[in-house]
């Protein structure tokens, strides 16, 4: 079986950075509307984590690459042919 590549080794980080930077915005947004950094701190932690769900749902709803499906054929090809069920795709 392939080493996976670059980006999917990259790709968890470039999730975790995004929703980073999007919690950062509102936590600042939140700072400078109100002026209380218990607040801003609980408003970019909501964002951190809805932006981080969202942007897992989304990357799973993206259809798989040729080379991606040809993976998962072989990898079900060698499950059949050690006597298991293929696992749903």
């Amino acid at each position: 079986m392939a080493a996976p590549s670059r980006r999917d080794r990259t790709r968890p980080v470039e999730l975790l950075g995004l929703s980073g930077i999007f919690a950062v915005f509102v936590g600042l947004v939140v700072l400078m509307s109100t002026r209380e950094a218990v607040l801003a701190l609980i408003f970019a932690g909501i964002a951190f984590i809805v932006s981080l769900v969202g942007l897992a749902m989304l990357s799973l709803a993206v259809r798989p690459d040729k080379d991606e499906e040809l993976d998962l054929l072989a990898q079900d090809a060698d499950e059949q042919d050690r006597g298991q069920e293929p696992k749903g795709h």
